[in-house]
């Protein structure tokens, strides 16, 4: 469950890709920090992530914020524009410098229909994408704050199957996992003091994910002794 989904062929090349289009194939770099899009903006742009890492999140009417997804590079995002969607659903930003082809709208459908190596990398796009909401879905019904917090952090590690540490070189604050996890940053501080009593994650300047993480999300929970919650934290609301 803490997988990965496989990331898409690396037979497409983005300079490739970008030297046989037209005006509508551009490479922007963003800040960290800096938005990409906004929601409830026009949508007319597909992109494809060449370097760095982006979170997608949405904001309700009352000011809360929720990031529904993490991105690396390899990545497209902002493909509800193919659909006939006319406005974003959700808005995006860079979590540290980034590197992005833009392609228009027009231009992507056309690469669908006559670039094999795009088409191919983008349908592995959205089947794993389809994945990964699947298995978000299911980590919201029916696991605890503590599991999906597990399964965040390793899937923000990248985490894969050498059983080596994993670093997580984008600096990811507390209220950023809260907003991830659907819980309070009270709780996610809890959780992440409790992983470093036990030796499944480590603080060395970053965040260093073990593979002993995968126990919170496989397994029964283990217990630390003298680890007591505050008041709010034993009686959550909403969580």
């Amino acid at each position: 469950m803490a997988k990965v989904p496989p990331k898409p062929s690396a037979s497409f090349n983005p300079a490739a890709f970008l030297d046989a289009g037209g005006s509508g194939r551009t490479i922007a770099t963003y800040q960290k920090g800096q938005q990409i899009f906004s929601q409830g903006s026009s949508s007319d742009v597909l992109y494809y992530l060449i370097k760095g890492k982006v979170k997608i999140l949405v904001h309700s009417e009352q000011g809360k914020e929720a990031v529904i997804a993490v991105l690396g590079p390899d990545e497209f995002f902002g493909e509800g524009c193919l659909t006939g969607q006319a406005r974003r659903l959700s808005a995006a930003s860079a979590i540290t410098e980034c590197e992005i082809l833009r392609i228009g709208k027009s231009d992507a459908m056309s690469a669908l229909r006559e670039d094999s190596a795009f088409s191919g990398t983008f349908v592995a796009h959205v089947l794993a994408r389809t994945i990964r909401v699947e298995a978000d879905l299911i980590d919201q019904l029916f696991n605890s704050s503590e599991k999906r917090l597990a399964r965040a952090l390793l899937l923000l590690a990248n985490f894969g199957n050498d059983g080596e540490p994993k670093k997580i070189v984008a600096k990811v604050s507390q209220e950023m996992l809260a907003a991830m996890i659907g819980t309070t940053r009270s709780r996610v501080s809890h959780f992440m003091n409790k992983f470093r009593k036990l030796g499944f994650i480590d603080y060395n300047g970053h965040l260093e994910v073990h593979n002993s993480l995968l126990n919170v999300v496989l397994h029964d929970q283990p217990r630390v002794p003298d680890v007591e919650p505050t008041e709010s934290e034993a009686h959550p609301k909403n969580d």
